[in-house]
């Protein structure tokens, strides 16, 4: 039984929840397409079923206190569940659907391109996909799983690792031309790129082949698509999974440098909360996605054409 009193009508909330953003009944009034007095009717009548003052009122302002800041967040993430609950029931009327967090560039390019065949495999199961760089609070998130690269040290999660890292450097045919890179004394002061999640990959990388790390000028990057780009336009040279590098040098527009495939520190996971083990969408996916890595183990991570 849940108490009336604490179940505000979504029309009450949503009110709350734009007011709140903007700072402004005005705004919230058009955001909402209601009148300015509907929408200050609407906070009262909030504040009276809660019996507790959310603003105060200072002419025709309503200044929100700290309890309807926080309160805000709060609504604002369960409105957020209710919106994309709906839109799941939309787009998947028989039901099944699983919501996934990913890496934004391992999402377009090494799950995106084999995702078609898992809703053959599964045609009742949808999948909504957000990307997502590191660990975030599954209680407070809307997802049912998440697709993350580290150590597998995800508290409160069950995890199936699915693919170690294995690095290449890679640089662009010009820059290859430019500085001829067949020693790693030839990188010299060269400009590496750097990518913020994985710090000691270029330690890895010299280690791997078989020297001591030197120099370390370059650009610092939040995302592999960033890093591709910044190689192709001849800015450095850049350390790329091995699922990445292959797409960039078959189609010419990048080249490697010394041993390729150098194994490093770090690992994909698939991670969902421990609550969630036993549903069948998630299930479904996982030994699906075990299987598709398992498939790169064995052969190499080529990748199908979407």
């Amino acid at each position: 039984m849940r108490p009336r009193r604490f179940l505000p009508s979504i029309r009450l909330l949503l009110a709350l929840d734009a007011v709140v953003r903007h700072g402004s009944v005005t705004a919230a009034a058009a955001e909402l397409n209601l009148t300015q007095s509907t929408v200050s009717r609407l906070i009262l009548a909030l504040e009276e079923q809660l019996g507790k003052d959310l603003f105060t009122r200072e002419r025709r302002r309503l200044i929100p206190n700290a309890a309807a800041v926080s309160y805000q967040r709060d609504i604002a993430r369960a409105l957020d569940m209710v919106q994309r609950a709906s839109m799941s029931v939309v787009a998947n009327p028989k039901g099944g659907t699983l919501s996934l967090a990913v890496l934004p560039t391992f999402a377009t390019r090494w799950l995106g391109p084999r995702l078609g065949q898992f809703f053959t495999e599964h045609p009742g199961i949808a999948v909504n996909i957000s990307t997502r760089i590191g660990h975030f609070d599954f209680a407070s998130e809307v997802f049912d799983a998440s697709i993350y690269y580290g150590q597998g040290d995800w508290e409160g999660t069950y995890r199936l690792k699915l693919l170690d890292e294995r690095v290449t450097a890679c640089v662009s045919p010009e820059f290859a031309a430019a500085h001829p890179l067949r020693s790693l004394g030839d990188i010299g002061d060269l400009p590496m790129l750097h990518l913020e999640s994985r710090p000691t990959v270029w330690a890895d990388w010299f280690a791997g082949q078989g020297g001591e790390p030197s120099g370390s000028g370059g650009m610092l990057m939040d995302q592999f698509s960033m890093m591709i780009q910044a190689a192709i336009s001849g800015l450095g040279v850049a350390l790329l999974p091995d699922y990445l590098a292959q797409i960039e040098i078959s189609e010419g527009r990048l080249v490697p440098v010394l041993r390729p495939a150098v194994p490093v520190r770090g690992a994909y996971w698939l991670v969902w909360p421990k609550e969630k083990d036993s549903e069948a969408p998630l299930q479904a996916f996982r030994n699906w996605i075990e299987k598709q890595a398992g498939k790169d183990r064995e052969g190499g991570a080529a990748v199908p054409k979407p």
